[in-house]
């Protein structure tokens, strides 16, 4: 698939306000892209039972350092507790809980990765219990839509421009919270076709998908991996040519390799996290979609109607989902009100097994977005590993960013690491000038939202630019 057809599968279709934006390409060094988790530190107690530490990461993905350092540790995976995973080609901060003695944390040593020991504690931390995420992102090569380079002072401008028009359009430093490629796979999206797998009980066809699944700008090692396992689904074979950084897939092959039969014991070889990430996955789709044909419907994304369901606004931007509501005729006034004060926000579905759609005119577009993604009758009770299974649950259909600030950034010093991508010209289709400024954007965000989405408004780049 193009990149075209990618943004339509995944749902991310249509804008808010019409704007060529600056184009450009993202992470073209790791130091262009910073997270640093906003999250209060445990209680510590010297004699609590936990380790708890500020953990700092160069270009590593969190499943896989959580994996490495608890092996270091000898302990089990599930002993390290995140509140949150973050970006891989990024520098990333965040707290980790490690059920593991002091001493034994401190002389922990992994490549690209400082470990700064912060006490103990009895307490653990849970998926999205951080109150935010501040980011630092260098768009490179900003260029206008026929590819001519983009100086700094329009760059700057159409960031402010495009600020204005999401606050004109959605309120004050807001805008619409799509579900970020990333969640997907941008350039291989196979996460919520395995997901869909799971829930339809097909294993093999699972991991059929996950090993063989080709994808866009792939290396020649892993797509000739790909290749082999779609022609043969040889598992020993397989294991003797697959690159070293696909350690997820090779877990998967030497589990087959044992039992070529076990298509479930290989599926269940991936990491929880990531087993659970391909149900996420799809019920993204099916929000992304309600989000698009919203969008398309003329329908707002800030002003509720009746039928739609609302939910109050905590403090660092998540709702709370245990007080949803319906907008009724008797409540439509109130419920307005409360939304442009900022104390609801109306939310779109994440299927599951509770209903949980809107009615009248609303529920009529999320009932279509289940009908396109093709998750209208789907059982999200999976049978074979239950912890997987879904009651499903609602999400804002706009979220906040605070703390915003837009410069130019400095330029790449000769010496540094720069991405392959970079370091060739850009080819046809793409949006991206080496030319071309270079910005730097600021802001933080609530957990669970997406810093490429926010940056898809400013660029307008295609999906793989990200």
């Amino acid at each position: 698939m193009d990149n075209l057809e990618i943004e339509k599968s995944l749902g991310l279709v249509g804008w808010s306000i019409e704007d060529d934006g600056v184009g450009g390409l993202l992470k073209v060094r790791v130091e262009d892209f910073r997270v640093e988790e906003v999250s209060r530190v445990p209680a510590l107690d010297p004699k609590g039972r936990f380790t708890v530490a500020r953990v700092t990461l160069h270009n590593w993905e969190t499943n896989r350092l959580l994996n490495r350092l608890a092996k270091s540790c000898s302990i089990s995976r599930n002993r390290i507790f995140a509140s949150g995973l973050k970006d891989k080609r990024a520098v990333t901060t965040q707290i980790l809980v490690i059920d593991a003695p002091q001493k034994r944390v401190s002389e922990v040593s992994i490549p690209d990765c400082e470990i700064e020991i912060l006490g103990r504690t009895h307490q653990k931390v849970g998926m999205s219990d951080h109150d935010g995420n501040r980011f630092t992102i260098t768009v490179r090569g900003c260029c206008h839509p026929d590819g001519s380079p983009m100086d700094g002072k329009e760059a700057l401008m159409r960031v402010q421009r495009i600020r204005k028009g999401l606050g004109d359009n959605l309120g004050a430093d807001v805008f619409p919270n799509w579900i970020g490629p990333q969640r997907f796979g941008s350039n291989r999206p196979v996460t919520p076709m395995v997901g869909r797998a799971v829930v339809e009980d097909d294993y093999e066809r699972a991991v059929d998908l996950y090993l063989g699944m080709a994808g866009n700008r792939s290396g020649e090692e892993t797509a000739s991996f790909r290749k082999m396992w779609r022609e043969t689904r040889d598992s020993k074979n397989c294991l003797e040519i697959i690159p070293k950084h696909l350690g997820y897939e090779r877990d998967i092959l030497n589990k087959l390799s044992e039992d070529d039969s076990d298509w479930l014991g290989a599926f269940k070889s991936l990491p929880h996290s990531l087993q659970l990430l391909t149900i996420h996955s799809l019920q993204s789709l099916a929000f992304n979609h309600a989000l698009s044909r919203r969008l398309s419907s003329g329908l707002s994304l800030i002003e509720p109607m009746v039928g739609d369901i609302v939910a109050p606004l905590k403090t660092n931007g998540r709702i709370d989902v245990s007080k949803m509501a319906y907008v009724s005729d008797t409540n439509l006034d109130r419920c307005r009100r409360n939304c442009s004060l900022g104390r609801l926000s109306l939310t779109g579905p994440l299927p599951g097994n509770t209903p949980n759609l809107a009615e009248e005119e609303p529920g009529l577009v999320e009932r279509q977005a289940l009908i396109d993604t093709e998750l209208e009758f789907t059982d999200w009770n999976v049978k074979r590993i239950p912890r997987l299974s879904s009651s499903g649950t609602r999400r804002p259909l706009c979220v906040p960013f605070s703390d915003f600030s837009v410069e130019e950034a400095t330029e790449i010093p000769p010496s540094a690491e720069v991405s392959k991508r970079w370091e060739e010209q850009p080819s046809a289709g793409e949006r991206w000038n080496p030319l071309g400024a270079s910005l730097r954007l600021s802001f933080t965000l609530p957990p669970g939202t997406y810093a490429t989405v926010l940056m898809r408004e400013f660029m307008r780049s295609p999906l793989d630019h990200y």
